[in-house]
């Protein structure tokens, strides 16, 4: 009788793990300057770019022509959440399809220079926002779509 409940606990449960997507290789970065971290998928950016002389942040690319920008940067300005969100689509060149305001938050998205872009603010302390810019090409949106969530989710600082 055992072996008739184990099997039927065993099935199930092997075809979920058969059915869940393989984990990758995780990048955790932390920028030294801002205590800016973000966790992505390593395989997905195989280059890493130079570093800016202010040591505000880190950007990745990929052969594919994707590029995962992570930064830190003093909130000079003093903007709100809402404030920021304006300044960013007043600035031009991109098509915003969804924005989403929070209170210590700021999400957009949309597409700049053929390219979908997912845009992510997080107020932090001491007047710091901590951000990603992900751009990524439509062809490659079954890639990075699924991916959005957790790396976002990952994004913080103090």
């Amino acid at each position: 009788m055992p072996s008739i409940l184990l099997r039927r606990i065993s099935i199930p449960l092997l075809a979920a793990l058969a059915a869940a997507p393989a984990l990758a290789d995780t990048l955790t970065y932390r920028n030294s300057r801002f205590g800016t971290t973000i966790t992505f998928p390593a395989e997905l950016f195989e280059q890493r770019m130079e570093p800016p002389a202010n040591g505000d942040g880190m950007t990745w690319t990929s052969a594919g022509g994707a590029s995962l920008a992570v930064y830190g940067a003093n909130n000079a300005l003093r903007l709100d959440p809402e404030e920021l969100a304006n300044q960013v689509a007043a600035g031009g060149g991109v098509e915003i399809t969804y924005r989403r305001v929070g209170s210590n938050w700021v999400v957009l998205s949309g597409f700049e220079d053929g390219l979908i872009f997912y845009q992510r603010f997080e107020f932090g302390a001491d007047d710091v926002i901590h951000g990603l810019l992900l751009k990524y090409p439509e062809a490659q949106r079954s890639i990075f779509d699924p991916l959005i969530a957790d790396i976002a989710g990952s994004l913080g600082g103090p």
